[in-house]
């Protein structure tokens, strides 16, 4: 009886002079098919942009699986959404973190923290200014004085010359 099936098209098992890298992993060699330029462009994968995930979704989706209680509704939540628990993971601990930063950190422009004796340290500061022109002033004085009674004759300690007569 002969065989009335046709051979597949799989390729023959490698023979012992091929190497293992030489073919893909469906198991057909590089060179079959159509010329080698358009098999290389269609064997190029453009790498996919990375996904990027707004704040509004990720709360959405944070809320829905929050509100899942049957067995299994998150993995099948998941699977609908296209994510992974990881994202789950994060999202959570950036929900957290989130609540955490926004309890404890006001918004606006930052305080700037006066230190208490600053005002007490400026008002001593402008009477010591106001001190140190006095001083120079009435040392000014005395001086001029010093000379005056030096010119006209006079003793530096008039009481003292009083009571010694």
């Amino acid at each position: 009886m002969t065989d009335t099936r046709t051979k597949s098209s799989s390729p023959a098992p490698p023979k012992s002079g091929d190497t293992q890298g030489a073919r893909r992993a469906t198991g057909v060699s590089p060179d079959f098919g159509a010329e080698p330029a358009q098999a290389m462009a269609s064997e190029v994968l453009e790498k996919s942009a990375r996904r990027r995930f707004t704040a509004a979704y990720k709360r959405r989706i944070l809320s829905k699986a929050d509100a899942c209680t049957e067995p299994g509704a998150i993995g099948e939540l998941l699977r609908r959404e296209g994510l992974y628990s990881s994202h789950l993971s994060k999202w959570r601990a950036q929900r957290e973190a989130a609540l955490h930063e926004g309890l404890s950190k006001p918004r606006g422009r930052q305080r700037q923290e006066k230190n208490p004796l600053a005002g007490e340290n400026a008002r001593l500061q402008k009477e010591n200014q106001r001190l140190q022109v006095s001083l120079t002033q009435a040392k000014t004085i005395i001086e001029v004085q010093k000379k005056l009674s030096q010119l006209m004759g006079l003793s530096e300690n008039p009481t003292h010359s009083e009571t010694s007569s």
